[in-house]
């Protein structure tokens, strides 16, 4: 009996998806909740699972394919036994991989090209398939070998998923003029768009201010241990500072929580603030529903479970819709300035930079103090310069005095 495999149900906010990977080829035997192919849409990698034993039958839709809402993608022979030739194949194959070490290095023929590269990226020549002609080694055996080692810790994770195409940077050997076509992955194109839209649609200006963060180092430096005691774990970060104080200055200018509809200005009576998230994807941008109810260590658990779904491959729809402000922070990557793009329909986001210690005039006094450069983008259309000016002075003011956070004031 077929069973049919179809496509997850999309979202509204997801009009369609790509086939990623298939994990199963005709033949292959399944077994119920196996993992058979990820479906890869503007978000997020949707994995769908088997849901009975058996055989996979067809593949309706391959890699690379676009697929509607519950589309057909293949079928599932259920009760079926792995054909011969899939059950044969892994006998054969280490029979093939143990020929390529037989040979000693200096019977290998490498060109210097591909012999350099293989020293450059500690690749063992006698481990390396020759494909050329009269057993040559060729500079793709090479990259091919180094692909597989990438691959490997991958592979040996049940949950983990394989990188998109465009995440891993080709290997070139030094002088090569040679070029590598990939296609971007839906994430990166999405992201492209999205990108081009806001600053094609939007009146988008930047302001920027910068933040002793002395006060909240020292706060931190003083409470971490016993944070983390209490709250079972979780660490005391500066996100969730700043969230606090964004949701607090939030409250205070509507207009900077709002989007833009139409010809409507829509006022949020609520924070839920998008948190950019680095992942082997790309940036992806999780959201803290009602933020502003949320305390410290609620924030920081919520953020750090979002980090292990986005390098886990993990992150749902549901996790990166919405939102209604949103914060960058560059500075984990080194970033000492720049000028983050608000994310439609959103009209601000926040950017966070590097702490640096900078000579600052103190009352007179030249002081050292740990120093952050802040930069809001907004949407000139909806927010004023002088409302965006004021709101980022009230984070400066929040942050630089952490007990009006707990004063309201």
């Amino acid at each position: 009996m077929a069973i049919e495999i179809k496509a997850p149900t999309f979202p509204e906010s997801v009009a369609d998806g790509t086939v990623a990977t298939w994990h199963k080829k005709p033949g292959d035997a399944i077994k119920r909740d196996d993992l058979i192919v990820d479906i890869e849409t503007d978000k997020v990698v949707l994995e769908v699972l088997a849901t009975a034993d058996g055989v996979l039958g067809s593949i309706v839709k391959n890699e690379g394919d676009t697929v509607l809402s519950d589309e057909l993608l293949g079928t599932i022979e259920a009760g079926g036994a792995a054909a011969a030739p899939a059950a044969a194949a892994p006998a054969s194959a280490p029979a093939a991989q143990a020929a390529a070490p037989a040979a000693a290095a200096e019977d290998l023929i490498l060109s210097p090209a591909a012999r350099k590269l293989a020293e450059e990226n500690g690749i063992d020549v006698n481990r390396i398939a020759a494909s050329g002609k009269g057993g040559r080694v060729t500079k793709e055996d090479v990259v091919a070998a180094i692909e597989a080692k990438k691959s490997a810790p991958a592979v040996a994770a049940p949950v983990a998923k394989p990188a998109a195409p465009a995440a891993a940077a080709p290997v070139f050997a030094t002088g090569d003029r040679v070029e590598k076509r990939v296609p971007m992955t839906r994430l990166r194109t999405k992201v492209a768009e999205r990108l081009v839209e806001a600053q094609s649609s939007m009146a988008m200006l930047t302001t920027f201010n910068e933040i002793n963060m002395k006060p909240v180092m020292d706060l931190r430096s003083k409470y971490k241990d016993l944070f983390e005691k209490t709250h079972n774990g979780v660490r005391l970060g500066f996100m969730s500072f700043f969230v606090k104080a964004a949701t607090e200055a939030l409250k205070r200018f509507p207009g900077v929580n709002a989007s833009i509809d139409g010809g409507d200005i829509v006022y949020h009576g609520y924070s839920d603030i998008g948190v950019a998230v680095s992942s082997d994807r790309g940036l992806v941008v999780p959201v803290l529903r009602s933020a502003e109810l949320m305390s410290l260590a609620e924030i920081e658990g919520t953020i750090a479970s979002y980090g292990k779904k986005a390098k886990d491959g993990k992150l749902t729809i549901e996790d990166m819709t919405g939102g209604t402000f949103t914060i960058s922070n560059g500075g984990v990557f080194g970033s000492l300035l720049s000028t983050p793009i608000v994310n439609p329909p959103q009209t601000a986001i926040l950017g966070m930079h590097k702490i640096q210690e900078r000579p600052m005039a103190v009352n007179g006094q030249v002081v050292i103090l740990p120093m952050m450069y802040l930069a809001l983008s907004y949407d000139h259309r909806l927010i004023d310069g002088k409302e965006a000016v004021t709101f980022l002075i009230a984070i400066k003011d929040l942050l630089e005095d952490p007990a009006r956070l707990l004063l309201d004031i």
